[in-house]
C-alpha cells in the first residue's frame, strides 16, 4: 500500500484511514523513537527486577492507544528522569510503581484545575524553541557519546553505512530511510550477536503480573521520584509535545487538556499491570515524522512490537532486542535530535529570542535539573530582553 493510496480517497471508513495508515512510510516511521525508548526500558529491567511482560507489554499497549485516540505518531516513552534515577541508583520497582500512580494523579489535578493551561498559556515561544534545542542536543550527546561507540569497530561501521543511508533515503516516500537501517541491525545481529538457541528457549506466553502499589511506595515515590520528574514532563511532555505537535500537524488543533488527561490516564494504569510509568515527548514525534510516520498507524506498529516482546520473548527479552544494535539505534537517535534542533530556526529572525532559545538549551543540556532552571531562568530572561513578546498561541 502506498501513502497517497490512503488519502482523498472515498471508502467506508475515509476518516479513519486518514488517521491511521499502515504503509512503508509507517513503518519506517515506527522506528524513529526506539533509539530513546528500548535502552531505557532494557536499563530499568535489568538494573531494577522488572517485570519484563509487564513493562513491555504495557509500554506497547499504551503506544498503540494513542495512536488510535490522535491520529498522529503520538509518541509513549519512559519517564526519562525517574529511569536515569532507577537505573543509576537500582532503587525498587514497588518505589517505581508508587511514583508513576502519584505523577498520574497529580497531572490528574493539574489538568482537572485548569493549572496546566495557564503554565503553557504564559510560556513564550522562545523557551520553549530552547527546551527543544536542549532535549535535542541531550539526544545527540547520548547517541555519538554512547551508542554509536557501544560495538567497537564494527559498530562504528554499522553506525557510518546507517548513516549513509538516512542520509540518502530521508523524506524518501517510496524508499523510507528506517526499513533500510532497521533491516541492515537484524541482519548484522544475525550473524554476529544473537545467540539462537538462547532466544528459542525464551520463547513462550508470559502475562504481566499484577500489582497494587502500597501507600509508602506512593508517597516516596512521589518524593524521589516524581517531583523531579514533573518539570520535565510540563516543558517536554506537555509544552514542547504540544508545540511540534502544532509545527507538523498545524490541522490537528490538539489541546493541552488531552495531552494532560492521556499522560493522567497512562499512569494510572500502567502501575496496576506492572508496567514503566510513561508520558508523551516532542522528541518522539519529530523522531517519528523524520522517519516517514503521519498517521497513528506508525506508533501502532511500534507498539505491537513491544507487546509481542512482553508477550512472547520476555523470558529471553535480553536476546531479542540484540536485532536492534546499539550502534544503529545511535544512527536513529542522532537524527531524532537533528529534526529537534532544527525548530530552532522558528526563532532565528529575531536575535533576541534567539539569545533566549539558545541560553535555555545549554541549560536543558548541561546543568542538573536543567529543564526546570531553563525554563525558569527563561521566562525571566524574555520578560528582560524582550519587550514584545512571541507568545506560543494555543
Amino acid at each position: 500500500m502506498t501513502e497517497t493510496s490512503t488519502e482523498n480517497k472515498p471508502g467506508l471508513f475515509p476518516n479513519v484511514t486518514s488517521r491511521i495508515s499502515f504503509n512503508r512510510n509507517e513503518l519506517s516511521g515506527a522506528f524513529g523513537d526506539i533509539g530513546t525508548d528500548l535502552p531505557l526500558i532494557i536499563g530499568m529491567v535489568a538494573a531494577c527486577g522488572l517485570d519484563p511482560a509487564g513493562s513491555f507489554l504495557l509500554f506497547g499497549l499504551m503506544q498503540m492507544m494513542t495512536g488510535v485516540l490522535y491520529g498522529i505518531p503520538m509518541p509513549v516513552q519512559p519517564l526519562k528522569a525517574m529511569a536515569v534515577l532507577m537505573i543509576s541508583q537500582k532503587l525498587s520497582g514497588g518505589l517505581l510503581y508508587g511514583a508513576g500512580l502519584s505523577i498520574g494523579i497529580t497531572m490528574a489535578l493539574l489538568t482537572l484545575t485548569g493549572a496546566l493551561d495557564f503554565v503553557v498559556r504564559i510560556i513564550p515561544k522562545s523557551v520553549v524553541r530552547g527546551i527543544q534545542f536542549g532535549l535535542g542536543l541531550s539526544l545527540a550527546s547520548l547517541a555519538v557519546k554512547t551508542y554509536v561507540v557501544a560495538g567497537g569497530v564494527q559498530g562504528y561501521i554499522i553506525a557510518g553505512i546507517s548513516f549513509l543511508l538516512t542520509v540518502v533515503f530521508i523524506g524518501n516516500k517510496k524508499y523510507p530511510p528506517a526499513i533500510f537501517v532497521v533491516l541492515l541491525g537484524i541482519i548484522y545481529a544475525c550473524f554476529f550477536t544473537v545467540d539462537f538457541g538462547v532466544l528459542a528457549a525464551g520463547t513462550g506466553l508470559v502475562l504481566p503480573s499484577f500489582n497494587i502499589p502500597k501507600t509508602p511506595d506512593i508517597v516516596n515515590g512521589f518524593l524521589v521520584l516524581a517531583i523531579p520528574q514533573l518539570a520535565l514532563s510540563i516543558s517536554n511532555s506537555v509544552i514542547a509535545t504540544k508545540r511540534t505537535v502544532d509545527d507538523l500537524f498545524p490541522e490537528k488543533a490538539l489541546t493541552v487538556r488531552k495531552i494532560g488527561w492521556t499522560y493522567t490516564a497512562m499512569n494510572l494504569i500502567n502501575p496496576f499491570f506492572s508496567g514503566i510509568p510513561t508520558c508523551h515527548g516532542a522528541g518522539g514525534i519529530a523522531g517519528h515524522y523524520s522517519f516517514g510516520g503521519r498517521t497513528g498507524g506508525s506508533v501502532i506498529i511500534y507498539g505491537a512490537l513491544f507487546a509481542v516482546i512482553g508477550l512472547f520473548f520476555s523470558k529471553g527479552f535480553s536476546e531479542f532486542v540484540k536485532f536492534f544494535p546499539m550502534p544503529v539505534l545511535g544512527i536513529i537517535l542522532l537524527f531524532e535530535s537533528l529534526s529537534l534542533m532544527s525548530f530552532l530556526s522558528d526563532v532565528a529572525q529575531s536575535r533576541k529570542c534567539l539569545f533566549v532559545s539558545l541560553v535555555v538549551g545549554i541549560m536543558a543540556f548541561a546543568l542538573p535539573y536543567g529543564y526546570a532552571i531553563g525554563l525558569v531562568s527563561g521566562l525571566l530572561l524574555d520578560h528582560f530582553v524582550n519587550k514584545e513578546k512571541v507568545l506560543v498561541h494555543y
